[in-house]
Order: structure tokens, then C-alpha cells, then sequence
């Protein structure tokens, strides 16, 4: 079983920055694919990004350039840092854990993102 809790979100104007918090707890956290997605009003969860134990990365295409995630493993905790941000990037933000041994997803009860002048 895996507690996820996110932190780091709010309101923030376009172009600024934010950096998202995940803590984990309850299992071993080196083991799992850690993730970020989003979901905006009326539209469907989409990934935003992933990194594997060993620290490799995958972006979504509308977040390349402009985020960062990042984990420690030491820690048990992943990181989402987001510069540039946009209007669009307005959305709840989720913190997900995935196990490649047993196909589980687990994920936080998410965060919300505003971005807005």
C-alpha cells in the first residue's frame, strides 16, 4: 500500500513558477514509476511526466522545456518543478506511483494549479 500527499499548489500569474511536492509513505519508494498528471475542469487526467527509479524522464509535449519533475529516493519524495507557466497549465495536479511488478496505480488526492492575472 502507498500514501501519496501533495503540496506546492496555488495561484500563480502567467510566466511565473511553482514546484509541486510528493511525499510517500508505506512502502519502498525506490521500486515504483513516480508521476505527475493533470486534470482541467470537463477534460480527461493526462500524464505530465514520469521518472523511473534509475531518474529517467518522460515529458508531455505541451510541458517539455518548461518542467522539471524529479525524485530522492532517499527522501521518498518527487518533485514537479514548473516554470513559464500558463493559462492552460490551470488544472488539478496529481501525484501517482506505479508498480511495474504488479500493475497497480496509487495516487494522491491531488493539488490544484491556478494560473491566472
Amino acid at each position: 500500500q502507498v500514501q501519496l500527499v501533495e503540496s506546492g499548489g496555488g495561484l500563480v500569474q502567467p510566466g511565473g513558477s511553482l514546484r509541486l511536492s510528493c511525499a510517500a509513505s508505506g512502502t519502498i519508494f525506490s521500486v515504483y514509476i513516480m508521476g505527475w498528471y493533470r486534470q482541467a475542469p470537463g477534460k480527461q487526467r493526462q500524464l505530465v511526466a514520469t521518472i523511473t527509479s534509475g531518474g529517467l524522464t518522460n515529458y508531455a509535449d505541451s510541458v517539455k522545456g518548461r518542467f522539471t519533475i524529479s525524485r530522492d529516493n532517499t527522501k521518498n519524495t518527487v518533485l514537479l518543478q514548473m516554470n513559464s507557466l500558463k493559462p492552460e497549465d490551470t488544472a488539478v495536479y496529481y501525484c501517482n506511483a506505479y508498480s511495474r511488478a504488479t500493475g497497480i496505480n496509487y495516487w494522491g488526492q491531488g493539488t490544484q494549479v491556478t494560473v491566472s492575472s
